[in-house]
Formats: C-alpha cells, structure tokens, sequence
C-alpha cells in the first residue's frame, strides 16, 4: 500500500475512530486502526468488539492495499505533525512495518495483518430512519447525565430510545435512570420509525455518537435490528454498536402524574443558590433542604462537620407548606439542561418523587427522588 494524505484529514478521521480502541486490550489487533487504501480513497476503521466506527476519506492512492497499526501512536504521530503538511503511508510485505514520511520525519511502525482485524458486521437492519443531528444530539445531551453505572443493573446503562403514541401523534423518546433521577425527552417521530423496536443504546457508544455528531453535518440516518444500531453521519462516518440485550424497566410507572403543589423558580438564580449552599454539605450525602411556604423558598444544608448554610429566594408558590430534601449535584445536573428562564417544580409530599421541566407540557420531563433531611 501507499497512499498520500492531507494531515488535517487523516487527523480529524483518526481523531473520530481512534477513541473507541481500549488503551489495555488482551488480543492485541483489537489495539490497532485498520487502514485500507482504494479507489475510494482511504478508509480507516477500529473496533473494540462492541462498537465499530467507519471513515473514509480523500486520499491519493499510488498502490492499493491494507494493513493495520497501534491506533493511539498514529494518532499521536500524526496530530504532532507540522499543520498544513502532506503525509505519506506506505507499507513493505518484507520488514511487515508501516513507514509514516512527512516533511524531514519518518516513522517506523509494527503492523498486523489485515486478515486477522475483526468485522462487527451489522447483518440484517429491518428499521431505517433519518433524524436531523441537532434532534439527535438533543436527545442525547437532555438524557445521557442520568444513565446508571451500576454495572449490576447492566439494562440501565445506556439510553432507551423507542416510539410512543402520545394524544394520537407518534414521538419518539429517549429515557435513562439511574434509580435516583430519571430523563426522558421527546420529539415528533421521524418517517420510517413507526414499528422500530425498543432499544437499548449503551453508554460508550453514546459517548461516541455524542462527539461525532457535533461534526458529522446535518443528517444521520439511523438503521436498527434488535440487536445493533448503524448511525451514518453526512460527514461519512459510519458507526455500528451491539446495543444492550435487555429489557429496560416500565419507566411510565415511576413518573407521579398527581403531584399538586407547583413551584415555579428563576432557573439561574435558583442553580446559583444551590451551588453555594451545597458547598459546605459533605461529599457523601450532598443534600440540600428546600423549605417551601407561599411566595418563598429557603435553601439549606447542614453539616455537623463544617457547619450550616441558608439562602431564601422569592419564588411561586402558594401550596401548602412542605420541607423536602434533593441531591444537591443531582439538582444541578438537571437545572444545567432546562432551556427556559424558569424551571417548574411539581410536588406532592417529602417522600414522593418530583417532576421538573421547563414549563408544563415541555418535551423535556425530568423526575427525581427526594433524600431524607
């Protein structure tokens, strides 16, 4: 193979495929980039089993060819190259190494055959639908701060991404927990994803779809099976990733639709105030007490370690008086993803889960559980 290439490209496409390659890998051609040369110009591949992700860019192509080297020094080699300059990729069937010139600097790499790198291959993809990466990064950003960790609970590592009926027009909805909070977001479903079926989008490759959509133009269209999911970007970026073989629990149930005390804040001012508030409450517990009676909210903490906080702040309210106890860093995460000046606040007692959106109705909806104080 030899094969002649901007730097800039051939960074951007490492940058977008290399992040899926463990740093530690066992079998060591999992710790490789594939790199193909071709009419097409050339492809750069790498997988960890799970998760394939797929480039192909422009390149001047004097021998066609394959071959792969270590993923994370190519990377590393190319990003230090001078900008603006030309790389050049040539592989010798006699040393077997890859030989990377650019400028005055010559690199030497080990390289494992192309036969051996594995194929994640998708198989059949019966659902097919596009989706415009602004909704699909939404999705994603509104939702993504509540998937679990717990490694137990494996069903709830990842995104719940299905449609649903809601007042006769179809959404689609994206949902993840922890236990503690809940996220679900919604969108009127794109044509062609009536049918598909529930999945479960696991937490790395929401990572990974996370970053690529920010430059992966306008469109994604999206295939699905039971079991995998291929996202292919404008840019060209194709990913594939097995999708977690579960069921995710009847979240419906676990969001209150009785709660009759609403409490409507400035969003900003109230973020603020639990942020400072929390800063003397200790690590472990984090809790911060929201003390409601009509027209007022008085935030506190107290920690017998370090001592006591309050702030009050006007607010709408007119329910009767009720003391409730949330994470404060859980407040935080979801506060940080309303889009209004207001955050509404639907409550029914100090034992019962919340509901928070921007306002009622919006697509958003966010539940959390409350903490003893």
């Amino acid at each position: 193979m030899r094969v002649t290439v901007e730097r800039a490209a051939l960074l951007r496409s490492l940058g977008h495929v290399h992040r899926v390659v463990e740093r530690r890998n066992t079998i060591p051609i999992l710790s490789n980039v594939l790199l193909r040369g071709s009419a097409e110009g050339l492809q750069l591949k790498a997988t960890d089993l799970d998760i394939e992700v797929t480039e192909t860019i422009a390149a001047d192509v004097a021998t066609a060819g394959a071959t792969t080297v270590p993923a994370h020094v190519i990377y590393d080699i190319v990003r230090k190259l001078p900008d603006g300059s030309q790389v050049s990729l040539e592989t010798s069937e006699e040393t077997g190494q890859m030989t990377i010139r650019s400028g005055r600097s010559r690199f030497a790499l080990g390289a494992l055959p192309e036969a051996d790198f594995p194929d994640l291959a998708a198989g059949e993809l019966p659902h097919s639908f596009s989706i415009a990466s602004l909704d699909l990064k939404r999705l994603i950003d509104k939702t993504q701060f509540a998937i679990s960790t717990e490694e137990t609970r494996y069903y709830l590592n990842g995104i719940y991404l299905h449609t649903i009926e809601v007042d006769g027009a179809l959404k689609l909805r994206a949902v993840a927990t922890d236990g503690h909070r809940l996220a679900r977001v919604e969108m009127d479903a794109p044509e062609g994803s009536r049918g598909m079926p529930g999945i479960i989008v696991p937490r790395k490759a929401v990572a990974e779809i996370q970053k690529l959509v920010d430059d992966g133009g306008d469109g994604v269209s999206i295939e699905i099976s039971p079991a995998k999911i291929r996202l292919s970007f404008e840019s060209g970026v194709i990913l594939i990733s097995k999708l977690i073989d579960g069921t995710f629990p009847d979240y419906q149930r676990v969001i209150p639709t009785g709660n009759d005390k609403r409490l409507t804040v400035q969003r900003d001012e109230f973020a603020r105030a639990v942020d400072r508030v929390s800063t003397i409450s200790s690590e472990r517990g984090r809790a911060v007490k929201l003390a409601m009676t009509d027209g007022r909210l008085a935030l506190s903490v107290n920690n017998p370690d370090s001592g006591s906080a309050t702030e009050e702040l006007d607010v709408d309210y007119e329910a009767a008086g009720l003391d409730i106890g949330f994470n404060a860093r859980y407040l935080l995460d979801i506060t940080g993803q309303l889009e209004g000046d207001t955050a509404l606040f639907r409550l029914a007692d100090p034992g019962s889960p919340t509901v928070i959106q921007d306002r009622e109705g919006a697509p958003a909806l966010y539940v959390l559980m409350p903490m003893r104080v």
